[in-house]
């Protein structure tokens, strides 16, 4: 019996994920946002849809990955009809909405999308691999991830292997659904996945004549729930078929209140995924004088903010060593710069910098000291943006 069970033990010691993640190199998605309840029916993929949709209004590029396998509703709520995803020898093309986000579902593979899927944890796990890995996403500023209900394997494989930035809690106002989440949470935390916070669905409904808010469940115990779990209340949301409306492209016009609350919600998002620890932050901005030089390898220096010290205060102008290829990169990493602000910049050059842990942000112009500040409150978004002039492509692959 011994025996057995040390060899048992060495068994565990060697065993890996076959569900483990890999990063496809053709996909380049910068942020990802889980969005997860406890149980479903609470409108989990409503919010999903809605966070999507606020953020491809906002000129953000956007996909969606529909990982409730055995429950998917993405393509019904985008009204995607009859569409179905493309699939090559190599990659499974997403469809494309027609306002731009791009789509991941089991409903756009399978021909009736009735069917029951009665597959295992294994199979569902190894589904949602493929939706990250076999998938060509190609750019994206966010990937929503719509998380199937519960704690189960599923959840648990991807909260393992994808590289979530942070998670939307969705509820309704009942104390047994806030018991159910109160899991889900403890389940995230456990993960070291931040909870970006709570938005409370179906919280109220108004009345058409008088505009009151009726709240169906009396009053709920949500403050003393938030109090307990140490999250924030995000968003609260009415039951509405104006929301329905909305997400399935029939309703284009939502009162005041309603959008402002879809944009204040996205917004807290935003900011939580983008928030950036000044601790360590070195910037270094190609610089024409007190501007971001339209071409990184003819500039006449670098302008390096050392955030640390004080935010675009604290800053240092240092002369372009000259048009070496290969050697800029090495250059400014040896004094310690860890994010790289240019106009233009070929492909090889940012290749590099990232091969030397240097974050690049390119397609910029204005005044050093303003972009600076816009990073720093992640308001500044790179459009990868690559020098073509003939005059200036050679030397821009430095």
């Amino acid at each position: 019996m011994t025996n057995n069970n040390s060899n048992q033990s060495n068994e565990k010691c060697t065993y890996e994920d076959p569900f483990k993640m890999e990063n496809n190199p053709l996909n380049n998605i910068k942020k990802v946002i889980g969005v997860m309840s406890g149980k479903g029916g609470v409108g989990k993929s409503t919010i999903s849809v809605l966070l999507a949709k606020e953020l491809n209004k906002k000129g953000y590029k956007v996909g969606i990955l529909d990982a409730d396998i055995t429950g998917p509703s993405i393509p019904k709520l985008l009204n995607l009809g009859n569409a179905r995803a493309e699939q090559t020898e190599q990659f499974i093309m997403p469809v494309t909405t027609e306002d731009g986000i791009k789509v991941m579902s089991l409903n756009l593979l399978i021909e009736d999308e009735e069917q029951p899927v009665i597959w295992r944890g294994p199979v569902i796990a190894g589904t949602v691999k493929q939706f990250w890995t076999n998938v060509l996403w190609e750019e994206l500023d966010y990937l929503i991830i719509d998380m199937p209900p519960g704690t189960g394997d599923v959840a648990l494989t991807a909260m393992q292997s994808f590289p979530i930035d942070g998670i939307v809690m969705v509820s309704i106002p009942q104390d047994l659904v806030s018991m159910i989440v109160a899991k889900a949470i403890n389940m995230t935390r456990k993960m070291n996945i931040k909870v970006i916070g709570l938005v409370e669905n179906m919280s109220y409904i108004v009345c058409p004549d008088c505009k009151t808010e009726i709240r169906m469940f009396g009053n709920s115990n949500t403050q003393d729930f938030l109090s307990k779990m140490d999250i924030e209340l995000i968003g609260e949301l009415p039951m509405s078929k104006e929301i329905i409306d909305v997400i399935n492209n029939k309703n284009n016009s939502i009162s005041k209140e309603l959008d402002g609350k879809f944009k204040s919600l996205t917004q807290k998002v935003i900011d939580f995924v983008n928030f950036k620890e000044v601790v360590n932050m070195k910037i270094a901005v190609a610089s024409e004088g007190h501007n971001v030089s339209g071409h990184f390898g003819f500039c006449e220096g670098f302008t390096i903010y050392d955030v640390e010290k004080a935010t675009g205060s604290n800053k240092e102008f240092v002369k372009n060593p000259g048009h070496k290829p290969g050697y800029l990169p090495v250059f400014l990493k040896g004094l310690n710069v860890n994010i790289i602000i240019a106009g233009g910049m070929g492909e090889t050059a940012q290749k590099l910098f990232n091969e030397n842990g240097i974050e690049v942000v390119v397609g910029v112009q204005g005044l050093c000291n303003d972009v600076v500040k816009k990073y720093i409150d992640g308001e500044l978004k790179s459009t990868g943006s690559v020098c073509t002039e003939h005059e200036h492509e050679g030397h821009c692959e430095e």
